[in-house]
């Protein structure tokens, strides 16, 4: 299968392929909405009534408040699993991911049937290992607590983003059933109605949740999605800009801006608004063929060969940790942004310092252990790299963070834990296209042409069929699986996207 452009659009692959995997988890696992807690508390009248204030103050962000009521309640009930659920999520709140991450496990030892510390387990196992590993928590706190609303929503989404659609559907159909006013049924529904590409009936089910009128930002995400399926790239633009503006650090949300403002021809205000950006050197392949592409619309193919000449290199092999420019990462906490300076300027020392006073400072954070682990593999450390990845990942092990772990690995010269880890998180994130194409990259290596056509098909599924190194490696996979023909179209496809001036990819 070779995957074409639609006619009309920049988009590939539907807005399937644009949603990918984590959209309908930022709408059930909390984040600006909050949501609503499972469960109801079990316990004496004043605990309950104790905790249910510290929870009350907690969502208002005042985090000393909560801890003073959850002491008193500790003073009356310190066995009760609800009790280290909200000092779990008090602790995690308060940037203490490890120590949270030791109350949520006595809460599951204290009650291994509550629901409310099944179902704080199962997300944090989701944050830190993936989907699959995830799913046996929720659909454990779901048998303990059978009609309670957030744990099923939590429950559908993990189905939904593993490709198993028709169990969603079975698990939204419960959650409407219980409460069919629940703003998360529509909501579950539009993202469904969105993956089977019915964009008219994505947006009403959308519209009906509520969720566009209270701002939620994974519902106004989707909403732009849509936008750019129906190719109305301005109104895609000004929601995507919305959402930079409340969520500044949201790489997806950047890129998709980039993508609206080009299939809406002001490659001018592209420039403008990511050429900083682009500059540095861990931009993506795609921010950097936008700028490319931008460039070239508006006829000036000097500047925009470098651009497109770094995007066909495709991912940065030696893995850069620190962003070489601050403007590339403006919104990061002071000393974050003080240490990739240092890194910039080869001040190793002097960051090393910096980072081993944080790690002092903030012994339980994970965002710290992630932070000086980087460090260490920018000094060549990767041992002491990867004993502080292993720490942070216990908390949350998104992505960039997976492959930095994979970068360690591969440093030290363990390949065999690095794949290991590669193969792990594709099958807890299998809408992850990137990781779909490295795991082709690897099994090139190793020359299985089966294997690689097969992720590379799949990726190409996903939305990733305009890459031209994925398309250079499938027409490699074609012909080592004897099929000229089909070499011959991939690798015509991937020269057509290349500027003109570069010389085309090999045939052999």
């Amino acid at each position: 299968m070779i995957c074409r452009r639609r006619s009309g659009r920049l988009v590939q692959g539907g807005l399937a392929a644009l949603i990918g995997g984590a959209l309908m988890l930022a709408a059930c696992s909390g984040g600006e909405e909050d949501a609503a807690r499972s469960a109801q508390i079990e316990g004496g009248e004043q605990f309950v009534a104790l905790v249910e204030e510290a929870r009350g103050a907690m969502g208002e962000g005042n985090l000393p408040q909560a801890g003073g009521l959850l002491d008193q309640a500790f003073a009356l009930e310190p066995e009760n699993p609800a009790l280290w659920v909200e000092i779990a999520r008090l602790r995690y709140r308060g940037g203490e991911h490890v120590p949270a991450l030791e109350a949520a496990q006595k809460a599951v030892e204290l009650g291994p049937q509550s629901p409310l510390a099944l179902h704080l387990r199962g997300q944090m196992v989701r944050d830190a290992h993936g989907l699959a590993d995830a799913l046996p928590w929720f659909e454990a706190a779901h048998v303990a607590a059978p009609d309670d609303t957030e744990i099923l929503a939590d429950l559908a989404a993990t189905l939904g983003d593993l490709g198993r659609y028709k169990d969603m559907l079975a698990e939204v159909r419960k959650l409407a059933d219980i409460d069919p006013k629940h703003p998360k049924v529509h909501y579950l529904q539009a993202i469904l109605a969105a993956r089977g590409n019915k964009p008219i009936l994505a947006r009403a089910l959308l519209e009906r949740s509520g969720m566009l009128a209270r701002n939620v930002p994974a519902a106004l995400l989707l909403d732009a999605l849509i936008d750019l399926d129906q190719a109305s790239y301005d109104s895609a633009s000004q929601k995507l800009a919305a959402l930079r503006d409340r969520q500044p650090g949201n790489v997806r949300v950047m890129e998709l801006h980039a993508l609206a403002l080009r299939g809406g021809g002001r490659e001018e205000e592209l420039i403008r608004q990511f050429e900083v950006r682009a500059r540095s050197l861990d931009a993506s392949p795609y921010l950097l063929e936008l700028l490319g592409r931008a460039h070239e619309k508006l006829g000036d193919r000097a500047a925009a060969a470098p651009y497109l000449d770094r995007a066909q290199q495709g991912r940065i092999r030696a893995l850069l940790v620190l962003a070489s420019t601050e403007q590339g990462r403006a919104v990061l906490p002071a000393p974050t942004k003080q240490l990739r300076r240092m890194i910039a300027d080869d001040d190793l020392r002097g960051a090393a310092r910096l980072a081993n006073s944080l790690r002092r400072q903030f012994p339980g954070s994970a965002d710290v252990h992630s932070l000086v682990g980087d460090v260490g593999l920018a000094v060549n450390d990767p041992e002491q790299a990867l004993e502080l990845y292993k720490t942070a990942a216990k908390i949350r092990r998104p992505w960039p963070l997976t492959k930095r772990i994979i970068t360690a690995y591969r440093m030290s010269g363990d390949n065999a834990a690095a794949d290991t880890l590669l193969v792990r998180h594709l099958a807890g994130e299998p809408a992850n296209a990137e990781a779909v194409l490295m795991l082709a990259e690897r099994s090139a290596e190793a020359q299985d042409w089966l294997r690689v056509a097969v992720l590379l098909d799949y990726a190409i599924e996903l939305g990733a069929g305009n890459d031209p190194v994925l398309l250079t490696l499938r027409a490699a996979a074609a012909r080592g699986l004897e099929k000229p023909e089909e070499a011959q179209a991939f690798a015509a496809q991937a020269n057509a996207l290349r500027p003109s001036g570069f010389a085309p990819a090999a045939e052999e």
